[in-house]
């Protein structure tokens, strides 16, 4: 039996797809969404075998679902659109299979059929994933990317520039705003991987700050600084990255 999770804003649009999924033989529906949010909450309470995934979605779009997927046990992930000419042509080069919305019974079909097969090959599937999540970094703008912290059971949607700092505390990464710091959903290797903008500067092998929130640069020796963040967080940064903050005092 394969178990099935709906993503989707429009309760009616999830409705139709339930009702055709249960139609199917062996394939069970085991929870829906509403949101990008919910999606990643529901995903790793309910450990579904495949995910069909809308993109246009409010707060959290299916991109940015895929772009905060972790973890060793992933779904298949079925991309569902409505008629979106960008993502349609970059899933086309990628050799992605997607659901155009309305969608069609046979072709949902073959869709099941495809996700049942990719469950049989875990290494076909690890690639069908990182190919959407490399058309999630180049059809989304930088500038509509969000960071996604979580607190307690909700996830937060943060612009970059609320962001002050990432810091790693062991096997925990916090993401340090000017009021809060949420746990991040990915290593600080990961995150430095997809950081939105250049303002962001590594300055300890545990620690990544917004130059736009840097307010003091102190010297402790000739190969020691300290900074100040705008909400008075101080840092210490490692000589190996001392040079960025030569750069930074060059401006």
């Amino acid at each position: 039996m394969l178990t099935a999770l709906i993503v989707d804003d429009e309760p009616i649009a999830r409705q139709v797809l339930r009702e055709q999924l249960e139609a199917m033989r062996d394939i069970e529906v085991v929870g829906e969404a509403a949101d990008g949010g919910q999606a990643l909450l529901e995903m790793a309470r309910l450990r579904p075998e495949v995910v069909f995934l809308d993109l246009q979605m409010p707060v959290m779009g299916g991109f940015e679902v895929v772009r905060n997927l972790e973890g060793a046990r992933l779904p298949v992930v079925v991309i569902i659109t409505a008629f979106d000419q960008h993502a349609i042509q970059a899933f086309e080069a990628g050799a992605i299979d997607y659901l155009l919305k309305p969608v069609g019974e046979a072709r949902l079909q073959k869709a099941v059929e495809r996700a049942r097969a990719l469950l049989g090959n875990p290494s076909e599937a690890a690639d069908n994933l990182a190919r959407i999540a490399a058309v999630a970094d180049t059809a989304l703008p930088a500038a509509s990317r969000k960071v996604v912290g979580r607190s307690g059971s909700h996830y937060v949607l943060l612009d970059a520039d609320e962001v002050l700092a990432f810091q790693a505390e062991r096997e925990l990464v916090w993401i340090v705003t000017a009021r809060q710091r949420l746990l991040a959903t990915h290593s600080l290797r990961a995150i430095c991987k997809h950081l939105p903008g250049p303002e962001f500067q590594r300055v300890h092998r545990n620690a990544v700050v917004n130059l736009n929130h840097v307010r003091k640069i102190s010297a402790l020796s000739s190969q020691r600084w300290m900074i100040t963040l705008s909400n008075s967080l101080e840092l210490t940064v490692s000589k190996r990255q001392a040079h960025g903050i030569r750069r930074i005092l060059r401006w």
